[in-house]
């Protein structure tokens, strides 16, 4: 269900509804949770925010491209343990 506000004036019933069915068919693979139509003069802006996605990170750790290390084996364990972890504010400086 999608919260529409409307903010700075009032609008009819069908304009509100014209602006939900343009967001909803520009962003038709995402679900938005929330409209604000802010009302300035003749200039509307719409923002909206979208439903979360969820997802399984991905890391490249030995050169194995792993999402957990639940399916590893002691060894492979041990190695990525043992890996040298770089900070990215040394990066920053460069």
């Amino acid at each position: 269900m999608m919260v529409v506000n409307v903010i700075g004036g009032t609008i009819s019933d069908e304009e509100k509804q014209a602006y939900m069915n343009y967001v909803i068919n520009k962003y038709a693979d995402q679900k938005i949770t929330e409209l604000n139509i802010t009302l300035d003069g003749e200039y509307v802006d719409l923002k909206f925010k979208f439903e979360p996605y969820n997802f399984e990170r991905i890391r490249r750790i030995t050169g194995y491209l792993v999402g957990t290390l639940d399916n590893w084996n002691n060894g492979k364990r041990a190695e990525e343990k043992d890996r040298v972890k770089h900070d990215v504010s040394i990066m920053e400086k460069i």
